[in-house]
């Protein structure tokens, strides 16, 4: 499934594997004057490919290398003779996806990439008409990047930063690095937030901040309920109520206890 909208002068491709007419989960890539920000899920591939014909692909950004985020990347490149840029991190998974480790989940969802070839991101990528700026913003994973337009004010995120107050995680996530990602991220001058989701957001300074104020009273919440001898599950527990379908579906790899246990691991 795709839905394509314009915004200022960039193109969202939202994408989801459907299932009975409904979309799973949606996911984003966003085109703009030659450069691809993402590229969806394998399932979504053939789509967004079909969609991008009627224009040119110089080069194609991935914020990370998860499978959401670079399903397309091989027949982009196909098709388009693209040159892929990716933290150095990321590059073996991109190489190689059978090294991401994909759940049960995961592989509904989303299913694996082709292998493709990246290259490490430069500090700038100049296209005709505009000059991107490539940060370096660890947290939902340690390779993350975030490409900001200064003259547009336009951020692309990712999975950084897509709003809402986390009530689960995965194992892997990094809360100390997320939140000082955050902080340099609510320090520019955005007018647009282009995040994974697909669920753009304008003139987002504000959201960011309370997303900051939001984990950091959670960190001290569960930081002090540890401290009194209470157990992980005990602080879930207390903190969100019952796990939600979302652990369930997930086999347990988005929990609110591996939430409470990524804020503890990283205190």
């Amino acid at each position: 499934m795709i839905q394509t909208e314009q915004i200022d002068s960039v193109i969202k491709f939202r994408l989801a594997r459907g299932f009975l007419g409904r979309p799973a989960y949606w996911t984003a890539a966003y085109f703009a004057d030659g450069l691809l920000v993402d590229t969806g899920c394998h399932f979504t591939a053939r789509e967004l490919c079909s969609a991008l014909r009627r224009h040119t692909v110089r080069y194609i950004v991935n914020t990370h290398h998860h499978e959401d985020h670079i399903g397309a990347n091989a027949e982009i490149v196909r098709e388009h003779g693209a040159t892929i840029y990716a933290h150095p991190l990321a590059l073996p998974y991109l190489r190689d996806p059978s090294l991401i480790g994909l759940q049960l989940y995961r592989r509904v969802f989303w299913g694996w990439p082709m292998p493709s070839e990246g290259r490490e991101a430069p500090r700038e990528i100049l296209t005709e008409r505009h000059r991107f700026h490539v940060i370096h913003a660890p947290g939902h994973s340690p390779d993350h990047l975030v490409l900001y337009e200064p003259n547009m004010g336009w951020a692309f995120t990712g999975d950084l930063f897509i709003g809402g107050r986390d009530r689960a995680y995965r194992p892997d996530y990094d809360i100390r690095a997320t939140l000082e990602s955050l902080r340099r991220l609510a320090a520019l001058d955005i007018s647009y937030l282009f995040p994974g989701s697909g669920s753009v957001r304008q003139n987002p300074r504000q959201e960011i901040l309370d997303k900051i104020a939001y984990l950091e009273e959670l960190h001290e919440r569960i930081r002090q309920l540890h401290t009194r001898g209470w157990d992980e599950k005990r602080i879930a527990r207390a903190l969100f109520g019952r796990e939600g379908s979302l652990t369930y579906l997930t086999g347990g790899h988005f929990s609110s206890v591996n939430l409470v246990r990524v804020f503890l691991r990283d205190t």
